[in-house]
């Protein structure tokens, strides 16, 4: 071979090389986000999940009982060291509490601040697809993301980008005491503020994954419900979302700091940090030097061993972001004007007992003896077919479902609202009532969820499954369109919009067979508006 020939082969050697390269580094399912490429996991054939992206920088030792760092993006590029990063499997979940039913909580990890995102498959930058962010329930103490999984979603309709957010719990996300305001100990209201950094990711970059940063739909239910609420009327400084879909709004007092501090007591002096003798800062420095366990232990002795007022840590007036109790705000027209879906279960309380103003008065302890004469006098025996029923009302009512009227009313003065009556029983239940949470399991694969983030996914009946596409199209459509029905199934009822002149809803329920809809137009029953301004006009001594 000639010195010419030889030169004339390594020419075309050095073309095709980087060509192959390329080729053979094109991996399916990635996404490109600038400072790392990740590849999800292709759940159905139109449909792809990326688990476990990180949205904040780990609240590890010193940042724990803070607020959450931006993510350290060159950090991420750094670690990645220029290759495609793997994200199929769902991440740790962050820390639990406990139930209160037997398991003593902290599972889980405090590396947590990830997303889960459902895309379509094939969807790029510019794409511009409207996206749903989900905060999920559970108290603001348990909950895992992977029990709520989207990947249905994305496959019955392949034109969104769905987010559903990992938070910090229970004393994790929510420990207060009041020295933790406007200091350099930590802050206030950690978990909501992980929400906040969550929903500042997707504006940054969703548009990687084919999302719109500008149609953002927040949605959660119970404390995600109650979550949206929070979003609604806190002082957050920029626009992150543009709709919100509250269901069964958990309506958790929030309390001033101040109130929880005999629990913080409890729980240092629990968690082996000393009592209030010992200065504020220097519990705080032995709580973040203690191992999870020892916080776990602590976190559920202050949770159902605590004899105190207020059990439980949860979302407070700090005094920057929340600033008044919702219901306040809501009533004053101090709230974010966007469109908004909100509802309720047919029977739902958070109350348990048969005594009413026991039950009322351990879940807003503000609630004064004159408050409680006139909630039995609002719901008289005479309504009611039983005892049974009374007490679920008149607890239910304001524990969870006049954040329907509440919120649909408000909105509706400003935009548009749709508000729901969900009617269909957990068809495993054995039972006729529609309990809170009954929703989850027919929109997501039927979960039921246990001990310490884990969940059973039960079968679901052809009829089960025809429900579900009904109520995942409406809620879909309303991420599209600020519209439930612009992409409704065909067969499904014109759902209504919300008046205060027209208090017309939809109760959604199961049909007879899989091509049939059973959901119906219903008015607001009258007693029903009426229940709910007397709970709307506690709402100072609810602090709800």
């Amino acid at each position: 071979m000639t010195w010419s020939h030889l030169l004339s082969r390594l020419s075309l050697w050095a073309a095709i090389l980087p060509a192959f390269s390329l080729a053979s580094s094109a991996l399916p399912n990635v996404v490109d986000l600038g400072y790392v490429q990740y590849q999800g996991n292709l759940s159905f054939s139109n449909t792809v999940a990326y688990l476990g992206v990180p949205y904040a920088e780990p609240p590890l030792g010193e940042r724990r009982f803070r607020a959450p760092l931006p993510l350290d993006t060159a950090r991420i590029a750094r670690e990645a060291k220029g290759k495609v990063v793997t994200v199929n499997t769902n991440p740790d979940f962050c820390v639990q509490g406990s139930t209160g039913a037997g398991e003593a909580g902290g599972a889980g990890s405090e590396d947590c601040l990830k997303v889960n995102v459902y895309a379509p498959a094939g969807a790029k930058s510019g794409d511009k697809l409207p996206v749903l962010v989900y905060i999920h329930g559970g108290g603001y103490v348990y909950g895992n993301p992977a029990n709520w999984p989207f990947d249905d979603w994305i496959n019955q309709s392949p034109n969104v980008v769905i987010v559903s957010v990992y938070y910090r719990l229970d004393s994790f996300g929510f420990l207060t005491v009041p020295e933790l305001a406007n200091s350099a100990l930590g802050d206030l209201n950690a978990g909501f503020q992980d929400q906040i950094q969550a929903l500042k990711w997707v504006q940054q970059h969703i548009n990687a994954f084919g999302g719109d940063p500008s149609k953002v739909t927040i949605n959660g239910e119970s404390a995600g419900g109650s979550s949206i609420e929070l979003h609604l009327v806190a002082h957050e400084g920029q626009k992150l979302f543009s709709q919100a879909i509250a269901q069964s709004v958990y309506r958790a007092p929030l309390f001033e700091p101040e109130q929880l501090r005999p629990l913080f007591d409890f729980y240092t002096a629990q968690a082996g940090c000393g009592t209030g003798s010992v200065s504020v800062a220097s519990r705080l420095a032995c709580l973040r030097k203690a191992s999870v366990s020892a916080l776990a232990r602590a976190q559920d002795a202050a949770m159902y061993n605590f004899t105190g007022h207020v059990k439980g840590f949860r979302p407070v007036l700090d005094g920057k972001l929340l600033t008044e109790a919702p219901t306040v705000s809501l009533l004053a027209g101090r709230f974010a004007d966007v469109p908004v879906i909100v509802g309720a279960t047919s029977n739902e309380t958070l109350s348990g007992g048969t005594n009413i103003t026991a039950a009322l008065k351990s879940y807003f302890p503000g609630l004064t003896d004159e408050d409680l004469v006139e909630y039995l006098q609002q719901y008289p025996a005479s309504e009611f077919d039983s005892d049974t029923q009374r007490f679920t009302v008149a607890t239910g009512d304001s524990d969870v479902r006049c954040g329907r009227e509440i919120i649909g009313l408000a909105a509706a003065r400003k935009n548009k609202a749709y508000t729901y009556r969900y009617n269909q029983a957990v068809p495993t239940s054995n039972s006729t009532s529609v309990a809170h949470a009954s929703e989850n399991w027919m929109m997501f694969r039927g979960t039921s969820t246990g001990f310490n983030g884990t969940t059973t996914f039960q079968p679901q009946r052809p009829i089960d499954k025809a429900f579900a596409s009904e109520l995942i199209a409406y809620w879909l459509s309303f991420v599209r369109s600020g519209d439930p029905n612009a992409h409704k199934l065909a067969r499904a009822p014109v759902w209504p919009a919300y008046s205060p002149e027209s208090r017309r809803r939809i109760s959604l329920q199961e049909g007879a067979s899989t091509d049939v809809s059973g959901s119906t137009i219903e008015d607001e029953p009258q007693l029903e508006t009426s229940h709910c301004a007397f709970v709307a006009s506690k709402a100072q001594h609810q602090q709800a």
